[in-house]
Order: structure tokens, then C-alpha cells, then sequence
């Protein structure tokens, strides 16, 4: 155990003494909180939203590629070559490694949440389950980082596969882009990606209700990293001047690669499951030239997923009955509530159409976390009820929530006397099946006023 502590002190102490280890373990991230910070300082809690993906950030790039720059770097050097003259075994060597990069990406994950506090997020819901999450994201990407290292001769050929690891799980593995932006087959693939379940799990206990919605994740992530890791210490070179392509035992690969594709497929497997579980049951088809709404009946409802966010969370809002809007907010209330009846988006098309539209209402103020955001479902749903009767409204809203993708959405609610453009139509869509939710437990009297 003392050859495990010297190693690791050494290794801590080479890391803040290399620059470009700096530069992608605590620079890179920042750089990109700053972007996102920039992107979305309308927001009312600035990077609340997205820690998921800033922490996943810092992990990436501390795990994928300081963690195999710095090994084959030193593997290039003869480091290595003169470690295994000791008497520790690799996997010592292999456990110190992980560890130490384990503690520098911790640090790094403590900056940016540091950083994101001191512009203005509010503090974790979950920091216990925060930190589980983030250890368990590490512990992934570390395991990436070692197999990388094994299969890379040389620095450069480090920053080819780190590249092509990193720029796919940043745009479609739900990184950099929310998969609620991305086309449907980008998130199905997207389900093979780790970075996918290290923002879930990270976020779930940044804004969410914890760890215990996201065990899927967390178990996709353990298995990642014990193949990832089993593969790297198989794979474990000493020399630099042994080439990979000459090494035997490369079948060590298959249980990482086996890792990932298990996991798109059982994630795969899931959402078939459940989008079967929650889908209504058959009915007999509507008349000819009937409105499509009108197949909906009563069961249909009932088989409703009501997991939804809560009324006083960050994601769709909804304030309490006591709850009166101030200032300028207040303003923009009597405007939306007066301007309604005429607005023009809420009048044209069909009543599908019309109520899709009338949701953006709720949905834009919340996808851009306007501070009015809160106050307006409530106005949007009195308006639907004075228009419509209640069966009828039930039904409209909730065929909206099972084909959300139907009609066309707005963006933008300025005509109603709110600035402000959501600028993502898949964000306002995603709202507004929430709001569609929330609305439909208030007409069916579940939820008090």
C-alpha cells in the first residue's frame, strides 16, 4: 500500500506540474461554462439546467483525454518501462492511475460547480447524490481513458480517438445538445452513448429528485466503467516501443465494446417496453371525417403518465393558488389574459391546433425561464375552460400528450405583450406535453386549484 500512496502522490504531482493536463482538465470546461453561461444568461437561474452537461464536460475531458495523453505520454518517455522494475503489480499501478485521475477530476467538477455558484446557480438539490452520480460518470470515462490509452502508440494518435469519441457524444450523445432537440433516430443512437446517462444521473440530482429515477443510468455507467477498466489493464503496455497492432490478446476489447452496445440495446428494449406499457388501448376508429381527438376515451386518460415535475421546480412551473405575480411581472400577466382571446395563433386551425397553440403560451415563458413563467398556466387553462367544455377539453389534451410530435408549435409569444423567442421548437414541445399533463389533473379535479 505504500508503493499505491508514492504512485499516487507522484502521479498528482506530475499532473499540476504539466500544462496541457491543465489546459483539458480545468481550462476546456471552463471555457464551455462560460459558453453555455452566455447562451443561456436569460435564464432565471443561471446553469441550473445544465450542470448535467458541464460536469459531464469536465469528466470528458479529464477522463478521454488528459488521463491517456499523460499515459502514453509517459509510456512514450520510458516511464513505465522503469516502473515495472518495481516490485508492485500492474494492477496497482493500473488502481493508483484511476484514482489519481479520479481526485483531478473531482477538482475539476468542484471549479465549475464552484464558478456556476458564484454567477448565481443556487446550490444542488442532491449534493450526496451528486457526488454518487459524478463518481459513477468518472468512473465510465476513466475506464474510456484506459482503453484508449491502450490502443493509442503515440500522443497524437490519442487525440485522433479521443476526437472521435468526443465530438459524437457531444452532439448527439447528449452532451453539448439536449436530446429533446434532436431527431428521433439521434436519440435512439444516442442510448449507446455513456455521456447520455451521465447527464441524466447528474442533473436528476442537481434539479431533480434524485438518484432514485435514474438507476438505469447508474447501472449503465458501473457496467461502461468495469469493462472499460478490465479491458485497459488487460491491455496494459510497459513499453512505448511495443506497437498495438503487434500486441496480442486484443479479444480484451470485446467485453468494453460489449458493454456499450448491451447498453443501447437494453436502453432500447426499455423505452419499447414502456412506450408499450403507456400506450392507450385500442378503439374502435372514429367516423369518417370525424376529428381524430374524439377516438380518446376515459381509459385512455387513465393510462396517462402523471410522473411530472414539480409545480415549484425549475421545468414547468406552476404557481400556487396564494401565489400573486409583482411588478412588472403582474403587467405582463394582464396582457397575456387580456390579449388571449384574440390572438391569432390560438384562432387559426383546427381545435387540435388551437389548443397546441394556446400551450406554447405556458410553454415558451418556461422554455426561456422568463420570471412570468410561473403565472401564466394558469391563465392559459382558465382560457381553455371558458372555451371549451370540459369532456371535450380532456380529450383534446390528451391526444396532444400522446402524439406531442403532431401540429406546429410557437416560438414566440411577443403578440401577447411577452419578449422573448424559445428559439428550439422541440423545447416548446416538450413543455407543453408537461403543461398538457398538468392541465388535464386540474380539469379532472386530481390536483387542487
Amino acid at each position: 500500500m505504500n508503493g499505491l500512496r508514492e504512485h499516487l502522490s507522484l502521479s498528482l504531482r506530475l499532473h499540476f506540474r504539466n500544462t496541457l493536463a491543465l489546459l483539458y482538465g480545468y481550462l476546456f470546461p471552463l471555457i464551455f461554462l462560460v459558453a453555455f453561461w452566455v447562451l443561456y444568461r436569460h435564464e432565471k437561474v443561471p446553469l441550473l439546467r445544465h450542470m448535467g452537461e458541464l460536469l459531464t464536460v469536465a469528466v470528458l475531458g479529464g477522463a478521454c483525454f488528459g488521463l491517456p495523453t499523460t499515459m502514453v505520454s509517459e509510456r512514450e518517455r520510458g516511464v513505465w518501462r522503469r516502473y515495472r522494475l518495481t516490485p508492485m503489480p500492474t494492477w496497482l499501478f493500473v488502481t493508483s492511475t484511476v484514482l489519481a485521475r479520479y481526485l483531478i477530476v473531482l477538482s475539476a467538477g468542484v471549479l465549475q460547480l464552484s464558478v456556476a455558484l458564484a454567477v448565481g446557480m443556487t446550490f444542488p438539490a442532491h449534493p450526496f447524490d451528486l457526488w454518487v452520480a459524478f463518481t459513477l460518470v468518472a468512473f465510465a470515462f476513466i475506464g474510456l481513458g484506459l482503453v484508449i490509452a491502450t490502443m493509442a502508440d503515440n500522443v497524437p494518435a490519442v487525440q485522433a480517438l479521443g476526437q472521435c469519441i468526443f465530438l459524437p457524444m457531444l452532439i448527439i450523445g447528449g452532451v453539448a445538445v439536449q436530446l429533446a432537440s434532436l431527431p428521433g433516430w439521434a436519440q435512439r443512437l444516442s442510448a449507446y452513448f455513456p455521456g447520455r446517462y451521465a447527464v441524466e444521473a447528474i442533473q436528476g440530482a442537481v434539479t431533480g429528485g434524485g438518484l432514485a429515477a435514474h438507476g438505469f443510468s447508474l447501472l449503465a455507467l458501473a457496467l461502461i466503467g468495469v469493462a472499460g477498466c478490465y479491458a485497459g489493464a488487460k491491455l496494459f503496455r510497459w513499453d512505448g516501443a511495443q506497437r498495438f497492432r503487434s500486441r496480442g490478446g486484443k479479444f480484451w476489447l470485446v467485453p468494453a465494446v460489449a458493454a456499450w452496445l448491451a447498453v443501447g440495446l437494453m436502453a432500447d428494449w426499455r423505452t419499447r417496453t414502456v412506450a408499450e406499457a403507456e400506450a392507450p388501448f385500442a378503439v374502435v376508429a372514429p367516423a369518417v371525417g370525424a376529428p381524430p381527438w374524439m377516438k380518446i376515451m376515459a381509459k385512455d386518460v387513465a393510462a396517462l403518465n402523471f410522473r411530472l415535475p414539480s409545480d415549484g421546480g425549475v421545468v414547468s412551473p406552476y404557481a400556487a393558488a396564494d401565489d400573486e405575480a409583482t411588478d412588472y411581472t403582474r403587467e405582463e400577466v394582464e396582457s397575456v389574459r387580456r390579449e388571449l382571446p384574440a390572438w391569432k395563433p390560438g384562432l387559426t386551425g383546427d381545435d387540435l391546433q388551437r389548443v397546441r397553440a394556446l400551450l406554447c403560451v405556458a410553454a415558451v415563458p418556461d422554455a426561456i425561464q422568463l420570471p412570468v413563467e410561473r403565472y401564466l398556466p394558469a391563465v392559459v387553462l382558465q382560457h381553455l375552460e371558458d372555451t371549451y367544455p370540459k369532456d371535450k377539453l380532456i380529450k383534446i389534451l390528451t391526444y396532444i400528450v400522446l402524439h406531442p410530435d403532431d401540429g406546429t408549435v410557437v416560438d414566440t409569444i411577443e403578440g401577447l405583450g411577452v419578449q422573448g423567442t424559445a428559439g428550439d421548437p422541440w423545447v416548446v414541445r416538450e413543455r407543453s406535453y408537461l403543461y398538457a399533463l398538468k392541465f388535464i389533473l386540474r380539469v379532472t379535479g386530481r390536483v387542487p386549484r
